[in-house]
């Protein structure tokens, strides 16, 4: 579980600084009272504890789904789904342009995502800026589907839920910081941060199949008899 932790915790403070550019602007402009520090301290943590709720949610639901397929002996499969997935994500924009700008799955949920924190904004309270928090985590976000396929491939609901706690925790420094004390990173540097996302992102994927071809490499690939781990998870009696 420590582990697990610390992993998590690794990946939301490396990935926090690709926040900066994707989620800072918005972090810049909440509504909170500049003129009392008091007021900018809580402001912009309760912003950064909904998103952190938000992220642990994500793993709770995701953690029960992983749960489901451990039982049917499909976790390593799963693994390597979700790096094809990741693959994808990152390649697809770039051999198909035009054909990916087409797909606009849940455009439609993610303009009213936008309109309710837009119209949060107005409300200028400590509350709305929790809420603030716990929708920007529901907005469509390529660093939190990889922490969530990491989170998923455990296969237990509780280590999936600590995972994308701590993975947002990793994220508070960075972002408590932007919406505390302003925009303090370059566009010139977030440029080079958003440059070497992708690539971060193949890497991801990359463990995440090594993981599910089980080749007997300690921590990145261990052996797993997956017709045993099936006979095993459905037809043992204690």
């Amino acid at each position: 579980m420590l582990q697990l932790i610390l992993s998590g915790l690794a990946m939301g403070i490396i990935g926090s600084f690709h926040c900066v550019g994707m989620c800072g602007p918005l972090a810049l402009s909440l509504p909170i009272n500049s003129n009392s520090f008091q007021s900018k301290f809580l402001g912009a943590l309760l912003y950064n504890s909904g998103r952190i709720v938000t992220y642990s949610c994500f793993g709770l639901v995701f953690g029960l789904v992983g749960k489901s397929l451990v039982l049917f002996g499909l976790q390593q499969w799963l693994s390597i789904i979700l790096g094809v997935v990741i693959f994808l994500f990152v390649l697809l924009p770039k051999l198909a342009p035009r054909s990916f700008k087409q797909i606009n799955i849940g455009s439609g949920f993610f303009e009213k995502l936008r309109s309710s924190i837009g119209n949060l904004f107005f409300k200028k309270n400590q509350s709305s800026l929790f809420a603030i928090g716990l929708l920007n985590g529901l907005l469509p976000c390529g660093l939190v589907y990889i922490a969530i396929a990491a989170a998923v491939s455990s296969g237990n609901v509780v280590s999936s839920t600590m995972f994308m706690a701590a993975f947002g925790l990793g994220t508070l420094p960075v972002m408590w910081s932007i919406a505390f004390f302003g925009n303090y990173i370059g566009i010139g540097i977030r440029q080079k941060i958003r440059s070497a996302y992708p690539y971060m992102m193949m890497l991801v994927a990359s463990l995440l199949i090594l993981r599910g071809m089980g080749l007997g490499i300690p921590y990145v690939s261990p052996a797993v008899n997956m017709e045993k781990q099936t006979v095993h998870s459905c037809c043992h009696k204690p």
